[in-house]
């Protein structure tokens, strides 16, 4: 029997061990962990593609989907891979595999990744940090020699900024090859970046092609920076309630119209807008309500408004609490149209339902991040991901690292690095933890 540490090296040495148990190396008693300064630099790399002419990191990037930016930055990331010995591939999506193999040939894939574009004006660190982990758990694991049961699978999706686009023609969403992202068809950008779109049916997946999914993302809110906790296990991703609103008046002359013969469109929507605020507001929980388009016509300085379109988007991991408070601001509509000699139509446009993440894989983040002396708390994703669709074909779950002061989609989005290795090393040890399953 081996009885110290020295003897147990020398014994394991001489048997010619090289894989790794319970995510620990066999030449060391500490957890694995990443390239810290390795991850840094590949995020400061792909912060090239995008970024203002003369700008530095912190002035962001402009990486939108099927851009020339987006095209160079995926090559970026794929000659990566290629130079770290991961086969980069495409589906007919567009959207970026590369798998490393198990040692059981009927076990299903563990799949994880995130995304690269980014918004207009955007962060380096929204989709960016997730993808780049992911590469990044696949070299540490070679490095390192772990073998795993399952295959391991590292995705960067497409277009997850334009609407899950890369993602949603994997969980077998019917997308329209006419429809313009950033001034450009999606059937163009799908050639752009080397989808196909004659062949983008052969994309889908079916329910149960991988044993669970995990993806690895900035919070881009402030709860765990307020917090000071420095890993958020989601439970799940926040239903959407989208409603296109009308309101009808009588547009006339502003000079000439007395005050109590108005019928003033925009008064009647800066009601509904503030009934908005207060119905959302006066329950507790984490749901919000948020009226962020408006138009007004016709929008002349000496004509009383006779129509205003506007927004109401809720969102609540509860799919019923957003449709009790959608019913509620109706009801509201239909008294402020009364008081205002207004018409007022309220018209569901969208419905997105939750995504919950798994327990078990939960349970695993939680475990890992502990096993790493990192605190953890739960907390819903108010924003969508790529998750929400792979939680449509099977077990899923998400991390979360801090955002500094809760700013996303800014070119001011920062995530310590210190943040940026702790949530891949969270992610390198779950899928650990997900393998022995």
């Amino acid at each position: 029997m081996f009885t110290t540490r020295r003897q147990v090296l020398a014994g394991l040495a001489a048997a010619g061990a090289t894989t790794a148990l319970s995510g620990y190396s066999f030449t060391s008693f500490a957890p694995m962990r990443i390239n810290a300064q390795r991850l840094q630099s590949h995020i400061e790399g792909l912060s090239v593609f995008g970024r203002p002419a003369g700008g530095t990191f912190a002035d962001g990037v402009s990486r939108v989907a099927y851009s020339d930016a987006d095209v160079a930055g995926r090559k970026y990331v794929m000659a990566m891979m290629s130079a770290a010995g991961l086969e980069p591939r495409l589906d007919t999506a567009g959207n970026i595999f590369t798998s490393r193999p198990g040692t059981d040939p009927v076990a299903k894939p563990i799949l994880f990744g995130s995304h690269i574009d980014s918004v207009a004006n955007g962060g380096n660190f929204d989709g960016d940090l997730g993808s780049l982990a992911a590469l990044e758990v696949l070299r540490t694991l070679n490095e390192n020699k772990v073998a795993t049961r399952h295959p391991l699978e590292a995705v960067i999706w497409q277009n997850e900024e334009g609407g899950l686009v890369g993602s949603s023609a994997v969980a077998g969403q019917a997308l329209d090859l006419d429809r313009k992202y950033y001034g450009v068809p999606l059937a163009e950008g799908l050639r752009r970046i080397g989808g196909d779109p004659a062949r983008l049916a052969d994309a889908r997946k079916s329910p149960g092609w991988f044993h669970c999914y995990l993806e690895m993302h900035i919070e881009q809110g402030g709860n765990l920076e307020k917090a000071g906790i420095p890993v958020g296990v989601v439970e799940g991703i926040v239903a959407i309630d989208d409603y296109d609103v009308e309101i009808r008046g009588f547009a006339n002359h502003a000079g000439t119209t007395p005050m109590p013969e108005r019928r003033n469109a925009l008064l009647a929507a800066a009601r509904l807008i503030e009934a908005v605020q207060q119905i959302v507001t006066r329950e507790p929980g984490r749901q919000v309500g948020t009226v962020g388009k408006l138009e007004v016509h016709p929008n002349a300085v000496n004509v009383i408004p006779g129509l205003v379109k506007h927004s109401i988007e809720l969102r609540d991991l509860s799919a019923d609490k957003i449709a009790a408070l959608g019913a509620q601001i109706s009801a509201e509509a239909a008294r402020i149209a009364e008081a205002t000699g207004t018409t007022i139509t309220l018209k569901k446009v969208r419905h997105n339902p939750p995504a919950m993440a798994t327990s078990a894989l939960q349970a695993h983040v939680e475990e890992a991040s502990a096993r790493l002396g990192l605190k953890t708390m739960r907390l819903p994703s108010g924003a969508g991901h790529d998750a929400q669709m792979m939680a449509r074909l099977g077990p899923m779950a998400m991390i979360f690292v801090p955002s500094v002061a809760g700013v996303s989609h800014s070119p001011k989005e920062l995530t310590s690095w210190t943040d940026c290795a702790n949530g891949a090393n969270v992610l390198l040890h779950t899928i650990l933890a997900a393998d022995k399953t």
